[in-house]
């Protein structure tokens, strides 16, 4: 279906707006200076800022995959 969300989507829309922001904007191809711009950074802590961004994304990616408490979805020992 053409609404639905990639999961990574899904992922990017649950970070923090500046981490959200600075990985959409490289995932452009916006150059360094602008990103730095547009998220309030130096440059010389745009490396930094990516990193943190990506380990907020991955962990939003395993949270979402997990499934939910409750689901019915329990691990079965017999």
């Amino acid at each position: 279906m053409a609404n639905e969300l990639s999961a990574y989507e899904v992922a990017l829309r649950t970070l923090p707006l500046p981490y959200s922001l600075a990985l959409r904007l490289r995932d452009a191809g916006v150059a360094p200076e602008v990103v730095c711009e547009y998220v309030g950074v130096e440059e010389a802590g745009l490396a930094g800022l990516y990193r943190i961004a990506e380990e907020k994304l991955a962990a939003a990616q395993r949270s979402s995959a997990e499934p939910a408490i409750g689901s019915g979805k329990h691990a079965h020992f017999d």
